[in-house]
């Protein structure tokens, strides 16, 4: 219960990235400047963790592998997911964020050498389905000529796809390090590769309060309960609780600020989230199979 719990908190923290997002930028704070201050502020409050737990140090050959890290998870992840809520709203960024479990499933296929089965191509298609009903949804069902916007959409997918490449990483290169230190040195890196990106603004003090809120609540104190509720429960079952977080954003995207899916888009979030189930649940009976067998 303990594990369900730090996760569930996890997934509320992540849903509110939103609600930071679109608050700030009301402030006159574009997109990849928030994305750059969560970065900075997030890395401050893992420093002082890590400082304080001892965990600095990194191997000197791992550092290049931290370092890409940084330009996923800031540079790529942070900035698309900002420009997709600024661009396609709080609740359609959410949703096409968790397009990432398809990405993992082509992704681990390509770079793991894990199987591509049945159940998991049926999830990449579901998801494609899915996410074609959200984009396409209200101009089909309204009969009006189609007027996407495809720079926020591809944001939205884009950040789907870096997200699943923190479990390709994690998988690959970072599991032999506590959370603080790894983003001691990919929150930095990754900021430090937006700034060309950014013109700064005239901040108030409520807008510098509000992206230290959200570094503090999104990024610092979500992925520190996160892993906490990992080593309390299997990863699989803390994948199937962090599907919360599309949940959340998009009930507060409609509470505060009349945000709302077609009834197309709706079926399309509920593909999205059926095919994280599918493949999260196909994966622990996999492994339970494997367990008994041996």
């Amino acid at each position: 219960m303990a594990g369900f719990l730090y996760v569930l908190a996890a997934a509320f923290m992540w849903g509110v990235i939103g609600v930071f997002t679109k608050f700030v930028l009301a402030e006159g704070v574009s997109a990849l400047e928030i994305a750059f201050w969560r970065a900075i502020f997030g890395w401050m409050f893992f420093l002082v963790h890590a400082a304080v737990a001892g965990q600095l140090r990194a191997h000197r050959s791992d550092l290049p592998a931290l370092l890409g890290f940084g330009v996923i998870c800031v540079t790529l992840f942070y900035g698309a997911y900002q420009i997709a809520i600024r661009d396609v709203g709080m609740a359609m960024a959410a949703v096409l964020l968790y397009t990432a479990p398809a990405w993992v499933a082509l992704l681990s296929k390509l770079v793991l050498k894990e199987e591509m089965t049945v159940v998991k191509a049926v999830c990449v298609a579901m998801t494609i389905l899915g996410v074609s009903c959200i984009s396409l949804g209200p101009k089909l069902m309204s009969g009006s000529t189609i007027d996407l916007n495809i720079f926020g959409l591809a944001a939205g997918l884009l950040s789907g796809f870096t997200y699943a490449l923190y479990y390709i990483f994690g998988k690959k290169f970072l599991y032999r390090y506590p959370t603080p230190t790894i983003f001691v040195y990919a929150l930095p890196f990754g900021a430090l590769l937006l700034l060309p990106f950014i013109h700064f603004v005239h901040k108030s003090p409520e807008a510098w309060l509000l992206m230290i809120g959200m570094a503090l609540v999104t990024s610092y104190g979500a992925f520190s309960v996160y892993y906490a509720g990992l080593k309390r429960m299997d990863a699989t079952h803390a994948s199937v609780v962090a599907t919360f977080e599309p949940m959340v954003a998009a009930i507060l995207a409609y509470a505060l600020f009349g945000e709302k899916f077609s009834l197309l888009g709706y079926a399309g979030s509920s593909l999205i989230i059926a095919a994280v189930l599918m493949v999260v649940l196909s994966g622990s009976r996999s492994r339970k199979a494997m367990q008994s067998e041996a």
